[in-house]
C-alpha cells in the first residue's frame, strides 16, 4: 500500500482529451520527464493508487497530453477528471536539491535555527516571483519565503527543512523555543 508520506504532488488530471484516453494534465514540477518513470499516482477514492504511463506530449511548460495503460476511451478517461497526481519520493531523492520543485517539500517540518520547530509545510505558493512555504504553526498558517539563502539543511530521510532567518521574519505572537 503507497502512503502519503512516500509521495508528493506534482499536478492535476483535468478532463480527457480526444476519444483514444488521453488526458490533459497540469503539472508543478516534471521530474516524471526528467527521471525514468514508468508510472504516476493518482488519489482515487482516498487511495493511492500506481498506474502505468504508455506515452505523454507536452502542450506547454506546465501542461501534457497523457496516456495511461489500460485507459483507451474517453469515458474511461473521464474517470480521472480532477484526479491529484503524485510522485514517488523515491525516484526524486537521488536528485539535488536545485533539480526538484519546490512542491517536494510540501510534508517536510520546518525547524527554524533560533526559535525550533515551527510546523508542517503544507503548502507552497510559487504563483509570484517570490516563492513561499505555507507553515501550518499552532491552529494558523504562516508565510516563509523559501529563499534558498535561508536553507540551512535538507533532511530527507527525515522529511526536516532547517532554515536561518532574519531577524524580525518571523513577527509571531509569543514566539518562543518549540523543542
Amino acid at each position: 500500500m503507497i502512503k502519503k508520506e512516500d509521495v508528493y504532488k506534482i499536478g492535476i488530471f483535468n478532463k480527457p482529451h480526444g476519444i483514444h484516453g488521453e488526458l490533459s494534465f497540469t503539472f508543478t514540477d516534471d521530474i516524471f520527464d526528467r527521471v525514468e518513470a514508468e508510472y504516476l499516482i493518482c488519489l482515487i477514492d482516498g487511495i493511492l493508487v500506481p498506474f502505468f504511463l504508455e506515452e505523454y506530449r507536452f502542450r506547454s511548460d506546465t501542461t501534457a497530453l497523457v496516456k495511461l495503460e489500460g485507459v483507451d476511451t474517453a469515458e474511461r478517461a473521464r474517470m480521472f477528471t480532477n484526479t491529484e497526481v503524485y510522485f514517488p519520493v523515491k525516484h526524486a531523492e537521488g536528485h539535488e536539491p536545485e533539480e526538484l520543485s519546490w512542491d517536494f517539500f510540501v510534508g517536510f517540518r520546518m525547524e527554524e535555527v533560533h526559535h525550533g520547530k515551527l510546523g508542517e509545510i503544507v503548502y507552497v505558493d510559487t504563483s509570484t516571483i517570490n516563492t513561499l512555504f505555507t507553515v501550518a504553526y499552532q491552529g494558523e498558517e504562516i508565510l516563509i519565503p523559501a529563499q534558498e539563502d535561508f536553507i540551512v539543511d535538507i533532511d530527507r530521510k527525515h522529511k526536516v527543512i532547517t532554515m536561518d532567518l532574519p531577524e524580525g521574519l518571523l513577527a509571531l505572537d509569543d514566539m518562543e523555543e518549540f523543542n
